[in-house]
């Protein structure tokens, strides 16, 4: 995915679709929220909690894209370019990771 060309597509739908974009603590809280459902199918599917008999046709795939949407929202709105942020972050990571990872009995 190519994440300058996503934070257009939501601009564009927000512009197209909504009003305007909802406020910066409004989309952090609604991110809180999305990340939270996230946590939920995650904590029952995967986890040792049981999963309740509501929450069996909830779709992962889908809660994921509502975090994605929402960031790409907060990006949008404080003038974050996402890819050069992703691009910087995936470097320093490589760098600084790639020999702790490696050497990492816990991983192995």
């Amino acid at each position: 995915m190519n994440l300058k060309h996503a934070q257009l597509e939501v601009d564009t739908w927000i512009k197209n679709h909504g009003v305007r974009y909802f406020n910066e603590l409004t989309n952090m809280a609604q991110l809180t929220e999305e990340v939270g459902e996230v946590a939920r199918i995650i904590a029952r599917r995967y986890g040792e909690q049981s999963e309740k008999e509501s929450d069996k046709n909830k779709d992962l795939g889908e809660e994921l894209a509502d975090v994605v949407f929402v960031v790409l929202c907060l990006a949008n709105q404080t003038g974050i370019d996402l890819q050069a942020a992703f691009d910087k972050k995936l470097e320093q990571k490589t760098n600084r990771d790639h020999n702790r990872h490696q050497n990492n009995e816990k991983l192995k």
